[in-house]
């Protein structure tokens, strides 16, 4: 786009008009203020209260625990970690809607019941329901 002054018609003024290039920038910079905290991967969570609510009625439901020491169970009967997901898949095979409730002791590791959740996922156990105490 050309400019002309009032008393010289043969220049022509050439500048940059910075307006649209400070608009854009300013809209990026809010769109990564935005974006970067949900990019993160540290995210620091207190478990395991929630809010009380209903268990739902199954009458094909099976609990699988873990207690502070890390040993497994199904219902009362303790089992190893290597032999659960053989079980759970015996308990499916008898029971096609087999609902499963997953309780962990507060005090157990991450890593057994990272362990535990693989071997139910394995499994093919589709519904699970994780226990929690109500505050």
């Amino acid at each position: 786009m050309a400019l002309l002054t009032p008393g010289d018609h043969d220049e022509v003024m050439s500048e940059i008009n910075v307006t649209p290039l400070v608009d854009v920038m300013l809209v990026l910079l809010v769109v990564f203020i935005v974006t970067a905290p949900l990019l993160t991967n540290a995210i620091h969570v207190t478990l395991p209260k929630t809010e009380k609510t209903a268990a739902p009625d199954e009458p094909q439901a099976v609990t699988v625990s873990v207690d502070a020491s890390e040993k497994i169970f199904i219902e009362k009967r303790q089992i190893a970690v290597t032999t659960l997901e053989s079980e759970l898949r015996t308990l499916k095979d008898r029971h096609k809607d087999l609902t499963l409730y997953l309780q962990a002791d507060d005090a157990s590791h991450y890593g057994i019941v990272a362990k535990v959740m693989a071997a139910i996922e394995r499994s093919g156990v589709a519904k699970v329901a994780v226990i929690t105490e109500a505050h």
